[in-house]
């Protein structure tokens, strides 16, 4: 929707809230709900403040140290939400609401360096300077359970039931149990403007898919984030939960393959050529790069703690840096034909920032192109088998230092946009390096 169609349903009462919604460092929407005639009247001149504390706190939302442009020595001011009216749209799960996307200022005009989104724009920005657009598009996975999201709060997480109680990888039976739900998120998604195109089972019990079209890698990280929020909210309402969490149990974890091409700007695919695997000398280029900086940028992959526990031999998680053609055990496994031909990152699971990871791929795409890189041969067979190639970090705290260290990090976002994401980690792995686990007391309290 537009403006003027906002203002027509703000007028004859068919919209009466409207979330300005901003991402956050963990991939989260935050924001506020406004009244639809003050968002008319009031911010979409000039936007909405918010506490700028948005971009320096942990995942339970306490305040942290460690960040330069948000601290109490600083008095956590404001910045300024400012709505990308492109991204305005209905919210068809939500009655009369409408939903708009945020760019962050500073209250001197100045964009937010932390924000994903931003960090985003300035990376394609880079990339068009090589007469280059990215594409992208993510498939995420999520485990279903037919408890509340309340009742597995009181559970501490444990003893919930999976809507599936048995493997349903391409099960139509399998996910024929929970079409109702499946059903009314592609219905409510394609309402709100995304391109649903499939749902189908995955392997862990009570593990779903559901796909949307790729599209410009903006449009497909906003599409993401308001996917991943809008599925919650709408599992909610039916009683169930459902998880994103990259290995929420020792089974298969859920993943984010990332689908990846660039295109010209005949607006044809920039990456076929005649080379290995029907590459141009930029796909060469652009493929070693990723692969040059993918542990370096592991942190905005695999953000989290448990983020590291799906890289498992035989799992379909990547261990190995390798590359191939349509070989599933590879870190970029190349896939599609044609014009359709692209890279999917097989790295990021389910709790992955899309504006963060789309980033962390134009950044190695570009160092590939801007030095050069060649391209080292296609891998071939189980690359979980391959002893000599380089590993996916095993670890936060290793990717964490990988990142903080990196010239090629600090060249392509900046040094304050590395220790902004640095302190997160650090952040993170303070918490957990202090807390008892539940594997610490069963091992432990009796037996030692």
């Amino acid at each position: 929707m537009d403006l003027e169609d906002l203002d027509v349903g703000v007028g004859n009462g068919s919209i009466d809230t409207v979330v300005l919604a901003l991402t956050d460092m963990q991939g989260r929407l935050q924001g506020k709900r406004l009244h639809g005639r003050y968002f008319m009247d009031e911010v979409v001149g000039g936007g909405s403040e918010g506490c700028n504390y948005l971009l320096a706190v942990d995942v339970d939302m306490n305040t942290v140290d460690g960040y330069a442009m948000s601290s109490w020595a600083s008095g956590y001011g404001d910045f300024v939400m400012k709505p990308d009216f492109s991204t305005l749209r209905r919210i068809p799960w939500q009655p009369g609401t409408a939903m708009v996307l945020a760019d962050l200022e500073t209250t001197g005009g100045e964009p937010v360096y932390a924000s994903p989104r931003q960090i985003l724009r300035r990376q394609l920005a880079r990339l068009a300077e090589h007469g280059l657009t990215a594409y992208a598009g993510t498939e995420l996975e999520f485990i279903l359970y037919r408890d509340s999201y309340e009742a597995a709060f009181n559970h501490n997480y444990r003893g919930l039931t999976p809507a599936n109680q048995y493997n349903v990888d391409y099960s139509l039976l399998g996910t024929a149990r929970v079409e109702p739900l499946l059903r009314r998120i592609r219905n409510e998604m394609y309402g709100a403007g995304l391109i649903p195109e499939s749902a189908k089972g995955e392997c862990n019990y009570g593990q779903h898919e559901i796909a949307f079209r790729y599209a410009d890698a903006l449009t497909c990280a906003d599409n993401h984030v308001i996917y991943k929020n809008g599925a919650k909210e709408i599992a909610a309402q039916e009683g169930m939960a459902l998880t994103f969490m990259a290995k929420p149990n020792e089974r298969e974890g859920n993943s984010c393959h990332i689908h990846f091409s660039l295109r010209g700007k005949d607006g044809k695919s920039a990456m076929l050529g005649d080379g290995p695997a029907h590459l141009s000398v930029t796909g060469q280029r652009v493929m070693a790069g990723l692969l040059a900086t993918m542990r370096e940028f592991s942190l905005l992959f695999a953000p989290n703690i448990n983020s590291y526990k799906r890289y498992q031999p035989g799992s379909f998680a990547p261990t190995a840096l390798r590359w191939g053609v349509d070989n599933r055990t590879c870190s970029l496994r190349m896939a599609g034909h044609g014009q359709g031909m692209r890279v999917e990152n097989r790295v990021p699971g389910g709790d992955v920032n899309p504006y963060l990871a789309i980033s962390a791929l134009i950044a190695g795409a570009l160092h590939g192109l801007e030095n050069e890189l060649e391209l080292e041969d296609e891998f071939t067979g189980s690359a979980y088998e391959d002893a000599s190639a380089p590993r996916v970090p095993a670890t936060l705290r290793e990717a964490a230092g990988l990142w903080e260290l990196s010239p090629v990090a600090a060249a392509a976002f900046g040094d304050e946009v590395v220790a902004h994401y640095t302190n997160m980690a650090k952040v993170e792995l303070s918490a957990f390096d202090a807390a008892v686990t539940d594997w610490e007391l069963r091992r432990g309290f009796e037996r030692l």
